[in-house]
């Protein structure tokens, strides 16, 4: 069993890749975002704290049957990845979704019209990106032996190959 992490700006494509892998795979999906989103829409006092800071684009802490899991957005930053590889399992693979913060954006922004989501606005995405870009470098090279960069600017199904390409490796 392997623990696999996906690392990329918000709007990169993890999402959409993580759901492909969990199909092909098998691997269990768990998405830090998506737990976040759940606790804020959950009306609790914690849910109003973590929309509090996820309105200001910053990081919010976070401390079987399965082929494996799939981690989306975790670690954020690199004592994260250290705690979890000592208290929990050590992480197989790394997978970082390269993307120009333009494009990132513009995903953003077009996933704005529908999301609903307090962060998809251009003000909070610009920064999202910086908090990213600050805390993604040190957990890119903690992660330099187990990590591959894949530039996921074409089709979901063509970057989906290159995941492919990476994670068949593992096997």
């Amino acid at each position: 069993m392997g623990v696999s992490n996906l690392i990329g700006g918000p709007g990169c494509g993890k999402g959409t890749q993580c759901d492909k892998i969990v199909q092909k795979y098998g691997y269990t999906h768990l998405s830090s975002g998506d737990l976040l989103r759940d606790e804020v829409n959950s009306g609790s006092e914690r849910g109003k704290s973590l929309n509090t800071i996820m309105e200001k684009g910053d990081l919010v802490p976070l401390v079987s049957t399965s082929k494996g899991f799939l981690i989306d957005g975790y670690p954020r930053e690199q004592a994260q990845g250290v705690q979890f590889e000592q208290s929990i399992l050590p992480c197989t693979k790394v997978l970082y979704f390269e993307v120009p913060d333009e494009v990132m954006v513009e995903r953003l922004l077009h996933r704005a019209k529908t999301s609903g989501r307090v962060d998809d606005n251009e003000e909070t995405i610009k920064k999202r990106l910086a908090t990213f870009h600050k805390h993604s470098k040190p957990v890119i090279d903690y992660y330099k032996d187990k990590c591959s960069t894949i530039v996921a600017l074409s089709s979901p199904d063509e970057v989906f190959s290159e995941v492919q390409k990476s994670l068949g490796r593992m096997q």
